[in-house]
């Protein structure tokens, strides 16, 4: 199976046009007022407006107010959310859109009880853990916490570059990979010749897959 790729945290227009010309799944649009890769609303729907079809939109948010997520939902043609904080299971189901849950891989976690906690999502997305930070740390886990049996559910994040992705995808195989520091040049701002060669990265794990 094909993995997906997810490139976040996206802020102009022009790299929006650089991951759909790269054959990006999806972009993530980041509503945490606390990232350097935030967006407002407005910036979010101009953004969207330069997709071409069959790119899926994604919000990311951290623990925001039922009526924030609300709010950007009527302005911003999002379809499908990521809730990267604390959030209760009914939250993440209560705005009628599927939903991926974040998890940052602290030590000790019980990663198939938090899988049965969120049954309801679409799939999990596993992040490097950070006392401070709720995501795009550029660090990696050990990708070895894994169960194999959860695999078709996870989107691998956490530390992911043009460089190592092909050996994740080979150790993993995730359902799909999401990247943002990785391809960027500076935080928020994107590079499009690191976003080519992250996919020819994609192209060349699956192909070692493939070989095993």
């Amino acid at each position: 199976m094909r993995t997906r790729v997810k490139i976040c945290g996206l802020t102009r227009e022009a790299d929006v046009d650089a991951a759909a010309a790269a054959g990006a799944d999806a972009i993530g649009l980041v509503f945490h007022p606390a990232s350097p890769r935030a967006v407002t609303p407005d910036l979010a729907r101009r953004l969207c407006d330069h997709l071409p079809p069959f790119v899926t939109v994604v919000g990311l948010f951290v623990d925001a107010p039922q009526e924030a997520v609300s709010s950007v939902l009527d302005r911003v043609p999002l379809e499908l959310l990521q809730f990267h904080g604390d959030e209760d299971p009914a939250l993440c189901a209560s705005f009628g859109r599927r939903w991926l849950k974040a998890v940052r891989m602290r030590p000790g976690l019980d990663l198939d009880a938090v899988a049965r906690r969120y049954a309801g999502a679409a799939g999990l997305l596993l992040d490097a853990y950070d006392p401070v930070l709720a995501g795009g740390t550029g660090q990696r886990f050990d990708w070895g916490r894994i169960p194999a049996t959860l695999a078709p559910r996870i989107v691998l994040a956490g530390g992911l570059t043009p460089e190592n992705v092909a050996d994740a995808i080979r150790r993993v195989r995730p359902y799909g990979v999401d990247v943002s520091g990785g391809v960027e040049s500076a935080k928020g701002i994107k590079d499009r010749a690191k976003i080519f060669r992250f996919m020819q990265g994609v192209k060349d794990g699956e192909q070692s897959r493939s070989n095993q």
